[in-house]
């Protein structure tokens, strides 16, 4: 077994055992900045985007694979901007630890369509462009803060990439590419070795809402996870232990055309570094063990049945059946929905359930959510469970989710609310009070086994997706949802029943309706 095996393990252990180091404490006033820097390089404003009405939901989570609409500079700007640029402030009354910062502008909570573990977004958006782009061919790095790309090279290299990406890619045959890398100290100054848990699924949850916003659109989005990472690392001149590449994605481009074969160009590089803050920046060795070990196989593309044993296990049929009523349509268009979305943060009110239909909605969505796309198969590797505590129709207990037959089965009677709260670890939520908790469990060792420890990468990506995907059906719903990695997980398996099916509950989803008329302030910037 790879070292992945064995971090999985120690991430399911960690609120019995903690993982070293267990004493840290992150030195606040040393972090980094919350994105990439790169003094004295040119910038290119990006256009607006308007969003059409019927590009809702309903229709993002279809995901026509064979979408014929393109992508032009504005539908880039667009995405990007509903995705992982700042669209405004955020300085609510809430229960998260941070509250006491948030009115000093230098601290101030910036909102993004995208959620992001402990709101740190790690993920580092690169457009690789070749001669059909609007703008010279080149590599543009995106300044969320200015929503302006940053030429870092002028030249066309899209043959690396291509080069890089091999035979078998998915997605078009074309000259534009968006690249995704997580630079770790973005997220490990707080959260140390357990950073490559949690930045994996923000990959997971960015990619995820560029799918939802594509889709919708009628244009699409298919990931690439399996591809030359030293090659694509190089021509971006990151730091390989420091740096990884977790995803390129090919974009059809509007009038462009097939580009022609020609030899790869000799090798090149970014000569631009990105500048960093910290004066003092650390290395954890479980961190860039997991680095080593999942970029080591990252040309190895896994063929499409071979997770075939790693999907998720079908509904237990001799459980109680609790039917679930057609799903709340999903209406709202995909851009309100991302630009309305946050974390609830223990605004959660149990005197107002939910509806039966809204829970459908949200479990129905979460699993859709959960495949990808890309060169990762077709297959369904998350399976879903909910504490159910306050819904119109449905008893509480806990249950596994049937999507096969949009049904709940009974696991355990009973309210779980005194369960949920005695295992988990924070303040900043009061399980109790939520409607239900949602918790995806994906067979992560089956996955390992089946193609390799860059497979972890995929379980987290994953996981992300569908947490995306629920934050995003609950603000199309109207009702709140907040997504937590603190929580006890071997507690969960034995509570849950999983001891002998192999399945790892990773995160939990809170959803529910929030207290009415609450303190909050915004102010929009986009």
């Amino acid at each position: 077994m790879g070292y992945a095996h064995e971090y999985a393990a120690a991430i399911l252990q960690r609120g019995r055992v903690p993982m070293d180091p267990a004493d840290f404490v992150p030195n606040w006033s040393d972090g980094p900045r919350k994105t990439k820097f790169y003094p004295g390089t040119d910038s290119l404003p990006l256009p607006d985007c308007d969003y059409p009405a019927h590009a809702d939901l309903d229709r993002g989570l279809a995901q026509d694979t064979g979408a014929d609409d393109a992508f032009d500079l504005a539908l880039l700007s667009g995405m990007l901007r509903d995705s992982y640029g700042l669209t405004g402030r955020r300085l609510g009354v809430q229960a998260n630890t941070d509250l006491s910062a948030l009115p000093y502008y230098p601290l101030a909570n910036w909102s993004r369509g995208t959620a992001s573990g402990g709101g740190l977004y790690p993920v580092a958006v690169h457009w690789v462009s070749g001669p059909s782009g609007p703008v010279p061919p080149g590599v543009h790095h995106y300044s969320v803060r200015h929503h302006a790309m940053r030429r870092l090279l002028t030249g066309d290299v899209t043959g690396e990439v291509r080069a890089a990406l091999g035979d078998g890619a998915p997605g078009p045959d074309t000259d534009q590419y968006l690249v995704l890398t997580i630079k770790y100290w973005q997220n490990a100054f707080k959260y140390n070795n357990f950073s490559f848990h949690a930045v994996s699924m923000d990959l997971g949850a960015c990619v995820q809402t560029w799918r939802l916003w594509a889709g919708a659109r009628g244009l699409s989005v298919e990931p690439a996870l399996w591809f030359d990472e030293e090659r694509i690392g190089r021509l971006l001149g990151v730091d390989p232990e420091a740096e990884g590449v977790f995803a390129v994605v090919p974009l059809k481009w509007a009038g462009a055309t097939a580009p022609a074969p020609f030899p790869s160009p000799p090798p090149v590089s970014v000569r631009h570094r990105d500048q960093e803050r910290s004066r003092t920046v650390l290395a954890f060795d479980a961190l860039r063990r997991m680095q080593a070990v999942t970029a080591a196989g990252a040309t190895e593309r896994p063929a499409p049945e071979a997770l075939d044993p790693a999907v998720a296990h079908p509904a237990d049929p001799d459980r109680t059946e609790t039917a679930l009523p057609a799903c709340s349509p999903l209406s709202t268009d995909v851009r309100t929905a991302l630009r309305t979305r946050r974390s609830s943060f223990g605004r959660f009110e149990a005197q107002q359930p939910i509806g039966s239909d809204q829970l459908a909605a949200c479990l129905a969505a979460s699993v859709a959510g959960s495949r990808i796309g890309g060169d990762t198969g077709g297959q369904r590797l998350a399976k879903l469970y909910a504490f159910v505590c306050h819904v119109d129709g449905v008893e509480p207990g806990a249950y596994e989710y049937d999507p096969d037959a949009h049904s709940l089965r009974l696991v355990k009677a009973g309210d779980p609310g005194g369960f949920l709260q005695k295992n988990y670890f924070l303040s900043n939520y009061n399980l109790e009070q939520a409607a239900a908790v949602l918790v995806p469990t994906v067979r992560t060792d089956a996955v390992l086994d089946a193609v390799g420890d860059r497979g972890y990468r995929l379980v987290n990506a994953a996981v992300g997706a569908i947490a995306q995907t629920a934050y995003t059906t609950a603000s199309a719903l109207g009702i709140g949802c907040g997504v937590a990695l603190g929580f006890d997980n071997i507690s969960y398996i034995e509570e849950l029943g999983l001891e002998e099916t192999g399945e790892a509950p990773l995160l939990i989803m809170m959803i529910g309706n929030e207290r009415p008329a609450p303190a909050d302030f915004r102010y929009e910037i986009a």
